[in-house]
């Protein structure tokens, strides 16, 4: 059976505005045709992407440009015969190769054989030997016209030939990155059906509850997305991939997967989608729409909407949350975004299968925060020389110096680093070696001693604990000079009431939860903060303060006073350093020991790796350059 006369009616399609109307069309309908519009938007992918050539030289392919005064932009029409002829293909291969009369389907929903030959009828279309890594092959267009499917794409097409087999209960499952599929009543039932890794190595037809409790970030320990119909035609879209080399992106495929991600945002049928609102965000601060949401806005409704429905165990909304603020160079909002991140992966226990988001760590804390401290650096510098005027001439450079003096910048990046170290304890894969440190040590030093101490760190166990612990570990760790530096501390803070030491910080730190944990209510303590940082009007409060009196107020410890931010160590590694963190001079050999170390923790009877352990991730969502 072929394309119905309803869908027959938008064709050909003329321009952007063409498929998005196909687009509409289809989500107002409680079934979308997957493979229709996967194949739309990989024909159209193919001729602005792969086969970028000058239209002329196309047989059969009419091109138009977008705008009367532009003919440099041309967009390929769609005409009906071709994608007619495509679809009737990959229907007519479903449909003769999985006789439904030989699987028994109940009132619960379809079977997990029946699931596991739809795949194996995919997997058997693909050819043998290709480079499975390459752009622009995850569309039903790449499966039919050339047997190439990305990981991704594989579970993509099993939905699809599930839905041209009437199978609606079969429906797509996405981490971060992976995806499977879910069947059954309620999606109650899991399936691998595609690869994850280098090999062709698969686990097709098993269910996901290993990797599960396994608690590696690959299957998010169970809070992946369910989708419906809608939230898989969002994934083709994000899937949209508009690179014509490593430097150049296809302006036509930009604009397109953003307007489409626009209908499915106005629709409602991202809500339960946080990478797809990072997406579009992200395509709106590069090239914004007049009339449309701020992008700031649609990010921090990612980032509520996997606090919401997923646990708060996602990790890419605060890292598009925390690119948006590196573009725009507010130092104090990405760190505290980063920090966020590393504080959800802190609970996930590293496997070789999520290397992916390792490299994502490792590139922000080897190379972006070292990059943006060092510009922040060079900036304050040459505000310091501007003199006092320097302020209203170059609001950035006074905010750079402005964020090297905020202690919260500085707790940010001591959380950020906690929540890799507590990543790492019970892994069966180390996480932090020597290059590592190299950065830290760099990082720390960008921080003048005087903000460093204004930072209260304290840990969850008791402080005698703590101190019995740094007399008894090994001493390769640099923990020999612990007792002898914390009592030069001390005898600083007897002369300097602004020391971490005094009373103030320590009645402050009977309360880590609520500055802890500030991002996750970024716009009130923002504001707290704003305020203080003004901080002369509150000098008086300062003094009260100082005194043995009752606990002083949320306000008092926020503010830039001897009651400053308070960092609440979480991991062995980061609580080993917490006198080398505030120390005067950065004693860069003893933090690099004590971060190289093997993890203090003891194994927490792991589970022994599957046999089919694979060594990388390969669905390769297309990394956003910050």
């Amino acid at each position: 059976m072929g394309l119905h006369s309803a869908q027959k009616k938008h064709f050909p399609l003329r321009g952007i505005d063409g498929v998005v109307q196909l687009f509409d069309a289809e989500l107002r309908k409680s079934e979308p045709d997957l493979a229709l519009l996967s194949l739309v938007l990989g024909f159209v992918e193919h001729f602005l992407a792969v086969n970028r050539v000058v239209p002329i030289n196309v047989p059969g392919v009419r091109f138009e440009p977008l705008e009367p005064d532009c003919p440099n932009s041309c967009f390929p029409t769609v005409e009906l015969g071709m994608i007619s002829a495509l679809y009737e293909r990959f229907t007519a291969q479903i449909r003769g190769a999985v006789d439904l009369s030989q699987y028994r389907r109940t009132a619960a929903g379809s079977s997990r054989e029946l699931v596991k030959k739809v795949s194996d009828v995919i997997w058997n279309s693909l050819s043998r030997s290709y480079f499975k890594d390459r752009a622009h092959i995850q569309s039903l267009f790449s499966l039919i016209t050339g047997t190439k499917l990305d990981s991704s794409g594989v579970a993509f097409a099993v939905v699809a030939a599930c839905q041209v087999l009437g199978l609606k209960d079969v429906h797509l499952a996405l981490s971060e990155d992976h995806a499977w599929v879910i069947f059954s009543k309620n999606g109650e039932e899991t399936a691998e059906v595609t690869w994850h890794g280098k090999g062709n190595e698969d686990r097709r037809g098993q269910t996901v509850t290993a990797g599960v409790n396994e608690k590696s970030w690959l299957y998010l320990k169970g809070s992946y997305m369910k989708c419906d119909r809608n939230m898989e035609v969002a994934f083709m879209v994000c899937a949209i991939n508009p690179s014509l080399d490593l430097h150049t992106d296809s302006s036509e495929l930009l604009q397109l997967q953003q307007k489409l991600l626009w209908l499915l945002y106005e629709r409602g049928d991202l809500d339960r989608y946080p990478m797809a609102m990072g997406t579009l965000a992200d395509l709106e601060d590069q090239d914004p729409i007049p009339g449309k949401e701020n992008p700031l806005k649609i990010h921090l409704q990612a980032v509520s909407s996997a606090q919401k429905h997923y646990n708060n165990e996602h990790i890419y909304p605060y890292m598009y949350l925390a690119g948006f603020h590196y573009r725009h160079r507010n130092v104090r909002d990405a760190l505290r975004a980063w920090a966020k991140a590393a504080q959800v992966m802190q609970d996930y226990n590293y496997f070789r299968e999520d290397e992916e988001i390792y490299k994502e760590f490792f590139d922000i804390a080897n190379d972006v925060i070292p990059t943006l401290l060092k510009e922040t650096t060079a900036a304050a510098e040459s505000t310091g020389e501007g003199g006092e005027g320097a302020d209203k001439e170059h609001p950035k450079q006074a905010a750079a110096f402005s964020a090297l003096q905020d202690p919260e910048c500085f707790a940010h990046l001591l959380r950020f680093y906690d929540g890799i170290c507590k990543w790492e304890e019970g892994s069966p894969t180390p996480v932090l070696h020597v290059g590592w440190a190299t950065y830290l040590v760099q990082s720390l030093s960008r921080f003048d001693a005087q903000v460093r101490q204004k930072v209260s760190i304290i840990i969850k166990e008791l402080e005698s604990q703590d101190d019995d612990d740094q007399s008894s570990e090994d001493p390769r760790e640099g923990r020999r000079r612990g007792p002898r530096r914390e009592s030069k501390l001390e005898e600083q803070s007897s002369s300097l009431p602004a020391a971490p030491t005094s009373p103030a910080s320590q009645t402050a730190a009977a309360q880590p939860k609520k500055v802890g944990e500030a991002g996750g209510r970024r716009h009130s303590s923002q504001s707290l903060r704003s305020g203080d940082a003004e901080g002369k009007p509150k000098s008086p409060s300062l003094d009260s303060a100082s005194s043995p009196s009752p606990s002083p107020s949320p306000l008092q410890q926020v503010s830039p006073s001897p009651a400053g931010p308070v960092v609440a160590f979480q991991s062995e590694k980061m609580k080993g350093m917490k006198e080398l963190l505030c120390a005067a001079k950065v004693n860069s050999s003893a933090i690099k020991l004590q971060l190289t170390a093997q993890s203090q923790v003891q194994m927490k009877r792991q589970k022994s790796t599957p046999a089919g352990d694979y060594s990388m991730s390969f669905m390769k969502r297309q990394r956003k350059s910050l």
